[in-house]
């Protein structure tokens, strides 16, 4: 007979002060949004076919990055679940930034 055990996943992250909620933010907005603004700067800096070029370049950056990110600080057993920027964001600011105290219980 299988013993099959099932770990339960932790939650995410939630922040009871503002400072945590600030950077938490931050960091879901840069991951959301540079490849955007990247793209809308160099169009408007030169020429439209280099900015599709820087485009498409920032977002394999910034894939690279979130992936980096995102195994960095997800715990090992919880790697295989889907986790959206929000996600991500709050969980590299409770483990880099805001430490155990400052989480909500």
């Amino acid at each position: 007979m299988q013993d099959n055990i099932i770990d339960m996943i932790e939650p995410t992250p939630k922040f009871s002060s503002k400072k945590c909620k600030l950077i938490s933010l931050s960091i879901r907005i840069i991951l959301q949004y540079t490849t955007f603004a990247v793209g809308l700067i160099v169009w408007y800096i030169s020429d439209y076919f280099i900015a599709i070029g820087a485009l498409l370049l920032s977002f394999i950056v910034m894939g690279i990055v979130r992936s980096k990110i995102r195994n960095s600080v997800i715990p090992p057993k919880q790697r295989e679940y889907p986790y959206n920027d929000q996600g991500i964001a709050d969980w590299f600011t409770a483990r880099e930034f805001c430490y155990e105290e400052d989480l909500k219980e």
